[in-house]
C-alpha cells in the first residue's frame, strides 16, 4: 500500500537530510589546515518478503524470482577520507607529514584516552614557556614535548623530526628533541573531537608511534602544512545531487498522499 512508500520515502528525507548535513560540514572546512572531509554512507533497511524465490507454483515449476519491498534506506555512518591535502606554503615552525602518520597532543584525559590526541594540523607556534605547540585557541602542546628556549637566530627540523636551533655565537647547531609521528591501523575508525583533533577508538586500534621517515611513517617537510582535502568541486556536486534527490522524494510523498485520498474516497 501507499503507507509503505510514504515510510520509505520519510526514511529517504531523513537520510538525505544527514548527508547534506555531512556535505556542508565539508564544505565549511574547505580551508581548515589538516582537515579530512568525510562522507554519509547509505544501506538500504529491511524487506517485506510476499514470495519467496524458488519456491513451488500452481504448476509445479519454481518460482524464479521472489516478491519483496523494502522500507526505505538509513545513513549506516559516516567515513572520513584520509587522503593527503595539498601542501600551502607557511611559518618556519609548520610542519607537513608527507605520507601517513598523525602529530600526538597532550589534551586532558576526559577529551582523549591516556591524555593524547591526533591531529594533520601541522600549524605550530611557540607559547611563553618555549614549548611547540598548536597554533589554535587551545595551544595543544606536541609529545613528546620540544621546547625551544633562551634566544635562537634559527629552527629547522629535518625530514625524519630531529629539531634543530642555531643560538647567538653558536658555530653548529644544536639538537633539541626528536618529534614522533603516530600510525594506526584503521585511522577511518577514529573519533572526530573538533580543534582538528581526532581521539583514538577500538575501531582505530592502539596508537603506533615512531619517527617520521621509517618503515610506513610519512616524512617531515618544514614550512609547510597540510590543507584540507576537500574538493568544493565534487561537494557541490554531491550537494546538488542530494538536492535532486530530495526533490524526487517529495514526490513521492505527495503521489503517495494522493493515493491515500482516493483509497479514502472509495466508500462515499
Amino acid at each position: 500500500m501507499a503507507i509503505i512508500s510514504l515510510q520509505s520515502a520519510a526514511s529517504a528525507l531523513s537520510a538525505l537530510n544527514t548527508s547534506m548535513d555531512v556535505t556542508a560540514n565539508n564544505l565549511a572546512n574547505v580551508n581548515t589546515a589538516g582537515f579530512k572531509g568525510s562522507r554519509a554512507n547509505f544501506q538500504d533497511l529491511l524487506y517485506v518478503e510476499r514470495a519467496q524465490p524458488g519456491i513451488r507454483n500452481a504448476n509445479n515449476d519454481q518460482r524464479p524470482i521472489g516478491l519483496n519491498v523494502g522500507l526505505g534506506t538509513k545513513v549506516s555512518g559516516t567515513q572520513f577520507d584520509f587522503s593527503q591535502g595539498s601542501p600551502i606554503k607557511g611559518n618556519t615552525l609548520d610542519l607537513m607529514i608527507n605520507g601517513n602518520g598523525f602529530f600526538r597532543v597532550g589534551v586532558q584525559d576526559s577529551v582523549g584516552p591516556r591524555g593524547f590526541a591526533y591531529t594533520r594540523a601541522g600549524q605550530f607556534a611557540l607559547n611563553s614557556d618555549g614549548d611547540l605547540v598548536l597554533a589554535t585557541d587551545q595551544g595543544r602542546r606536541l609529545d613528546p614535548p620540544i621546547n625551544i628556549a633562551g634566544e635562537v637566530i634559527n629552527i629547522s627540523v629535518d625530514s625524519s623530526g630531529q629539531v634543530f636551533v642555531t643560538r647567538p655565537a653558536q658555530a653548529e647547531a644544536e639538537l633539541v628533541g626528536q618529534i614522533q609521528i603516530t600510525n594506526f591501523v584503521n585511522p577511518t575508525g577514529l573519533r572526530a573531537a573538533g580543534e582538528n583533533l581526532f581521539i583514538e577508538s577500538e575501531a582505530s586500534g592502539p596508537p603506533i608511534n615512531g619517527n617520521p621517515g621509517e618503515n610506513a611513517f610519512g616524512s617531515l617537510t618544514q614550512g609547510y602544512y597540510e590543507g584540507s582535502n576537500v574538493d568544493p568541486t565534487i561537494e557541490l556536486v554531491n550537494l546538488i545531487r542530494v538536492q535532486r534527490a530530495f526533490e524526487m522524494n517529495s514526490n513521492t510523498i505527495r503521489a503517495a498522499d494522493q493515493a491515500l485520498q482516493t483509497i479514502a474516497q472509495l466508500r462515499r
